[in-house]
């Protein structure tokens, strides 16, 4: 990693940290279950002062993704949501609301495009980094120097399988934050976030000294609280957001962020 490299992205986190005890991170499939419905969710988020929003991108093959995230995915595709409308929905939330938006997607979406084009169109929409999960961290160097020049942060993720000197490569060539995956497999799935967790964390802390987000798995304010009490910096929520919006629709959906959001104090 370029050591004169300044990250936005950090910064924003480091000051929203003063004011909270974990901060939240959230979730939506852009293109599902509409694009009104997004940014009714986004409103949502906003309104329950969530601090960062991933937009999935949606793809054919999203392999990290469990079940709810993999139907999304193919019903966002099905109703012809285009990477057009990815950008405007980004440029819209990112000039209307408060938190900050990174992207999520494969990288075969970044291929097609072509990572320059790529880290153009983030950069263009105001989007402060990106998470693809299936680039491994020796084959990203050329995407993640093109990300920096254009004030980008590359998320890279951690997972309990990774050795130390795997986790210390990749906190090297991070910036922004780290993804700090709670269990193997993929999401959506019920995760214990027991003592191992806490011990999970503690390695990657020896690795970076950047600010770590635990997700997989969390899906109440009782697993905010334990993230925070094993010394996460961020709670990410996905799949039970989606569940929450699927199950009760609109006002079901604020209720539960509030509820997590509560957790944060």
């Amino acid at each position: 990693m370029n050591t004169t490299y300044s990250s936005t992205l950090e910064a924003s986190l480091r000051k929203r940290q003063t004011g909270k005890s974990i901060l939240f991170m959230s979730h939506v499939v852009v293109g599902y279950p509409s694009l009104d419905a997004n940014w009714a969710m986004l409103e949502a988020m906003d309104d329950a002062g969530v601090d960062v929003v991933e937009f999935q991108l949606p793809f054919s093959e999203p392999i990290a993704d469990g079940p709810r995230f993999v139907k999304a995915n193919h019903e966002a595709i099905r109703a012809g949501t285009s990477w057009q409308q990815y950008f405007d929905l980004a440029t819209r939330a990112a000039a209307r609301f408060s938190f900050e938006i990174v992207l999520m997607g494969y990288y075969n979406s970044v291929f097609r495009m072509g990572p320059e084009r790529f880290c153009a169109r983030l950069a263009e929409t105001g989007m402060k980094g990106f998470i693809v999960p299936d680039l491994p961290v020796e084959e990203a160097g050329e995407l993640n120097g093109l990300a920096r020049e254009h004030g980008l942060d590359p998320i890279l993720t951690m997972t309990p399988t990774n050795s130390p000197a795997r986790l210390a490569e990749i906190g090297r060539n991070a910036s922004g934050f780290l993804y700090c995956v709670a269990r193997t497999g993929v999401t959506g799935r019920q995760t214990d976030l027991s003592s191992e967790v806490g011990s999970f964390l503690r390695r990657c802390r020896e690795a970076t000294p950047l600010p770590l987000g635990l997700g997989f798995g969390i899906r109440s304010a009782e697993n905010v609280r334990q993230a925070r009490e094993h010394g996460a910096d961020l709670a990410i929520v996905g799949t039970a957001g989606t569940q929450a919006w699927e199950e009760g629709g609109p006002e079901a959906y604020s209720r539960f962020l509030k509820s997590l959001a509560a957790a944060t104090a």
